[in-house]
């Protein structure tokens, strides 16, 4: 494992570190009243950055980005969350649709879709997980049949992130239902104005409605929209997954913001005649979470390693996902636990610790252990993919 940053790539943390300190002045940390005030900002939040050539650095010049090289990528996320900057509305077609393109698209899809993306004059959203096939999601059941130079798409997407907002979605559905599971799957690209399509907003314990169910009734779709090979869909999404699943450098930060302010929450609280941290318990809870954030940062610099060296992350990025998710949670159960009853109180009243935000992110990161891949999906893809155990 490489523990430290070469000459270029601490020139170009500095210089993003200039940048993001004379830009984001009042976005630090900032909280929206609402998601149409979210989206609002967050496309003019991203139109500055891509005016700064900070969207998409990762993406090879001729389609707009930097060049730069995967460690310099981790580098932007880990100085973003630093700098508590917003993050950018387009994170599906940065981070998932653009790499895709780039590896399985066509050049007409390329030129067509990556500068709207980096530019977020288009919002992308990614149409993979249903009802019944989230964490087993080979066994979809959306499907795309061809009509001519049309494929006629039937079926439902759930979860999808910021669907209502969306002008396009990258879709897997089956073209060979005679195919058994993963095989038959196609990838598409899917204009989320076509007739057909409905999104319904689905109402977190958050209070967020970002995540939404998508129906899709005879939903046309262009042939020259499908991505790779028909049938390939199931290969062409592993590479979308695996930059989902990636390094995590934001959550990182996050979470060393949020061991600061269980730190502080613990000498704040008070618990009998003294502050809770005078609780040895507490305090070897604290330990154990500031050990487990040092070891995340150990696992995202081993994934960088193994980037570093063959140019993409392998299977271990599961143990990233799995670890972060886990830790996560952990933390969380340390500051209910620390606040007690006071937990419970939202966002806007005067009682609540840290203005309702840890009770917030305390429900937030109940779903950390399924989105982006269950813990259950992650554990079988070390033992398989990585520890190489039969699957029976």
């Amino acid at each position: 494992m490489d523990l430290s940053f070469s000459a270029e790539e601490e020139a170009f943390r500095h210089e993003l570190r200039s940048w993001l300190g004379a830009n984001v002045g009042a976005l630090a940390g900032v909280e929206f009243e609402s998601l149409e005030e979210e989206v609002r900002v967050l496309v003019a939040w991203q139109k500055r950055l891509h005016g700064g050539g900070w969207v998409g650095v990762h993406w090879p010049r001729q389609y707009g980005g930097r060049g730069a090289t995967t460690v310099e990528n981790y580098i932007l996320q880990e100085e973003m969350a630093r700098a508590q900057a917003p993050e950018i509305i387009g994170r599906i077609g940065i981070n998932l649709v653009g790499p895709t393109l780039i590896a399985h698209g066509t050049e007409e899809q390329k030129v067509r879709h990556l500068p709207n993306i980096l530019a977020a004059n288009e919002i992308w959203c990614q149409l993979f997980s249903e009802p019944n096939a989230g964490s087993d999601l080979a066994s979809l059941r959306c499907r795309a049949e061809r009509d001519g130079d049309w494929f006629i798409v039937n079926g439902q997407k759930t979860w999808t992130s910021y669907a209502q907002f969306a002008d396009w979605g990258i879709l897997l559905a089956r073209t060979d239902p005679a195919a058994s599971k993963s095989r038959g799957i196609s990838f598409l690209i899917v204009d989320m104005k076509s007739p057909g399509i409905t999104v319904r907003p689905l109402r977190q314990m958050t209070g967020s409605e970002e995540f939404n169910e998508v129906f899709l009734e005879d939903v046309r779709v262009p042939a020259a929209n499908l991505v790779g090979e028909l049938d390939a869909g199931w290969q062409i999404a592993q590479t979308t997954l695996s930059h989902e699943r990636g390094t995590s450098p934001r959550q990182l930060v996050i979470h060393r913001i949020l061991l600061d302010a269980l730190l502080l929450l613990a000498l704040e609280t008070r618990r009998g005649d003294g502050p809770a941290a005078a609780d040895p318990i507490v305090r070897q809870k604290i330990a154990a979470i500031f050990t487990e954030v040092e070891i995340f940062k150990l696992h995202n610099w081993r994934t960088l390693t193994q980037v570093r060296r063959h140019g993409k992350p392998g299977p271990e990025s599961s143990l990233v996902k799995l670890f972060w998710s886990e830790m996560s949670q952990r933390l969380h159960d340390a500051a209910m636990e620390i606040l007690g009853g006071d937990g419970l109180y939202w966002h806007g009243d005067p009682r609540a610790a840290w203005n309702g935000r840890w009770m917030r992110s305390y429900q937030y990161y109940r779903a950390a252990t399924i989105f982006a891949g269950t813990s259950e999906v992650q554990r079988n893809i070390i033992a398989q993919r990585v520890l190489g155990l039969p699957r029976d």
